[in-house]
């Protein structure tokens, strides 16, 4: 890509990206919580329409914004894929990888800063839970599924050359509430292992209730549903040669 930025500053607009995801999209969802603890109510369908909304918007903002720069992938199970499959450099990968995480904490203390203590103490700062019938091994299933939904549309409509790129916000964005709206309540749908590391750490710091014994199927059910959608789809559309890691490294979008 013609004039296409450094790795340090791609890694700020990956960092800005993540954070901006996690300062709306996690935080939607702690203002939530804040308002049925206060009220004393149970989260509801539209609710969880209504944070699926939130997360929509900043994945199709940030797309539009970065993706022209870093590929806007703020999502390190999509850093690794593209990796995986050689649409992105692993020369780049812990740089990313770092960024991301990096965004996530500094989302996560925006919204303490936007919703007070009450964010943490009520919202939990959207952090991602199990629900209490949902086992570790199934919620890995479910992460995997989540994350191979949006990797495959991902391979689709920002990768693929043949893909109207103009369209990738959108139908990316649209995914990935389409995505929560199905898997909020048995995992929080993260299907981001920098969605859920954010939260959790400053939770943690701030005397919050967190589960880290969770916290790998944050990790390896994104890592390995998105794998798997980034090789099925270039098994796929292998009659047809896709673009290359030095060409598209800062063309993929995401979550």
């Amino acid at each position: 890509m013609e004039g296409a930025p450094g790795l340090f500053k791609r890694c700020i607009a990956e960092c800005i990206g993540t954070a901006l995801l996690i300062l709306i999209g996690p935080g939607t969802a702690a203002f939530n919580g804040i308002i049925t603890a206060s009220n004393n109510e149970t989260t509801t369908l539209a609710d969880i329409g209504v944070i699926s909304f939130a997360f929509a918007i900043v994945v199709m903002a940030m797309i539009y914004s970065i993706g022209k720069l870093t590929g806007c992938h703020i999502n390190p199970a999509v850093t690794i894929a593209l990796a995986s499959t050689g649409h992105f450099p692993w020369r780049e990968v812990p740089s990313y990888l770092i960024a991301q995480c990096l965004g996530g904490v500094i989302g996560a203390i925006g919204i303490v800063v936007v919703l007070g203590t009450d964010g943490v103490l009520l919202g939990n700062l959207g952090a991602t839970v199990l629900a209490p019938t949902t086992g570790y091994i199934q919620g890995i299933a479910i992460e995997a599924i989540a994350a191979f939904i949006l990797m495959f549309v991902i391979m689709g409509i920002a990768v693929d050359s043949r893909a109207p790129k103009e369209w990738g916000g959108l139908v990316i964005g649209l995914t990935v509430g389409g995505i929560i709206m199905m898997t909020a309540g048995p995992t929080g749908a993260s299907f981001n292992p920098a969605r859920t590391f954010g939260p959790y750490l400053v939770n943690s710091v701030l005397g919050g209730n967190i589960k880290w014994i969770e916290f790998p199927i944050y990790v390896i059910g994104p890592l390995i549903g998105a794998i798997t959608a980034a090789f099925t789809y270039r098994i796929i559309a292998s009659s047809r040669q896709l673009p290359l890691s030095n060409e598209t490294s800062h063309k993929e979008v995401v979550k």
